[in-house]
């Protein structure tokens, strides 16, 4: 930009554009870096070029560049699938959904895994785990569906080395029917000590913890909900106070009816955005880093939807579908869906 100091007016208008970092996108760009017969719903992004992926089959694995590096994880006998993932430090954790239900800690260099250990496994009828992250690289948290009447929570203060699961004595109890997605790893956000949790099916719910997994509470949301397959997939948050969860009926995707919503109270009450405009089902919605709150991109199944002003309208980017979208910065992101990882560049 061309810098004008005739005047007053021109000097204050070059500051105003300084301060206005709401991007705008029109487009995006998407390139294929990796392609295999996987379900991939869960990634973490290391840097620019490196993404860390699960996925069904056993495999997990690092994409540097469009290099694959994966490897086929066993219990016993079984072949495990993996919708969880989650990366702090240097170190990568995966979680298998169902019965067995086992965790790993793989260490890395940056460039590739250097060990692996298992460091929790949960055997019973029900188990299922949807989601893991991480408030710190010491304390994190992973959830998935009821058992005996509550959340499956289990939470480490150790760096991930040990894990512990939270007696229903101590959670909100679940409506029959109950549960969560294991849809795209977004059904946990977390900002400071505080985090949320999404769920769905007979009930749309929000659990919140203020800190870290000691005390629990619930909230109501207008979220479409009472069968098996509607309610809140996915859930994002861009500070203590403001944040947004998104979902639908997986089997009605094109309805938009109350699926999208906002809070601005911490996720004690919430209201629908562009209720009956906008995209129908998406199964990830994400706060834009960078935007001030105001951007949000949400995918799904259907393509990529994109927000400049908080939800309340929509442009569609792409038909190209996605389970779920991780940002590395303002305008790139890693998205991954049915058999493939994508990078994502917005302009």
């Amino acid at each position: 930009m061309k810098k004008y100091f005739l005047t007053l007016f021109a000097a204050l208008l070059l500051i105003s554009c300084g301060n206005d970092t709401t991007s705008t996108f029109t487009s995006v760009e998407i390139t294929p870096i990796f392609s295999d017969s996987l379900s991939v719903r869960a990634i973490a992004p290391q840097d620019a070029t490196k993404v860390w992926f699960a996925a069904n089959k056993g495999i997990v694995g690092l994409i540097d560049g469009k290099t694959p590096k994966v490897a086929t994880i066993k219990y016993g006998d079984s072949i495990l699938n993996f919708r969880a993932i989650a990366k702090s430090g240097n170190n990568v954790f995966v979680l298998s959904i169902e019965n067995p239900a086992v965790l790993y800690k793989i260490k890395s260099n940056g460039i590739e895994a250097e060990s692996m250990e298992e460091v929790y496994t949960e055997e019973g009828e029900g188990v299922f785990y949807d989601a893991i992250t991480f408030w710190n690289e010491k304390e994190g948290i992973a959830m998935g569906d009821p058992i005996n009447g509550c959340l499956s929570i289990i939470i480490t203060r150790d760096g991930g080395n040990t894990w512990n699961k939270i007696s229903c004595e101590n959670l909100p109890p679940v409506f029959k029917g109950e549960a969560a997605f294991a849809a795209s790893n977004t059904n946990i956000a977390v900002k400071g000590d505080k985090a949320w949790i999404a769920t769905g099916g007979k009930r749309a719910r929000i659990f919140y913890t203020a800190d870290k997994g000691e005390n629990w509470e619930v909230f109501n949301t207008p979220i479409i909900q009472g069968d098996v397959m509607t309610g809140i997939y996915s859930v994002d948050f861009y500070n203590e106070e403001i944040g947004v969860i998104v979902g639908g009926n997986w089997e009605k995707q094109d309805f938009n009816e109350g699926n999208k919503a906002i809070t601005r109270d911490g996720g004690k009450t919430w209201q629908l955005l562009s209720n009956g405009s906008g995209p129908g089902y998406r199964s990830c919605i994400k706060f834009i880093p960078g935007t001030k709150g105001k951007g949000l991109i949400a995918v799904g199944s259907p393509g990529i939807s994109y927000s400049n002003d908080q939800g309340n309208t929509w442009t569609e980017l792409s038909t190209d579908g996605f389970y779920t979208v991780s940002f590395v910065n303002d305008s790139l992101a890693f998205a991954s869906g049915r058999y493939k990882i994508s990078k994502l560049l917005f302009r």
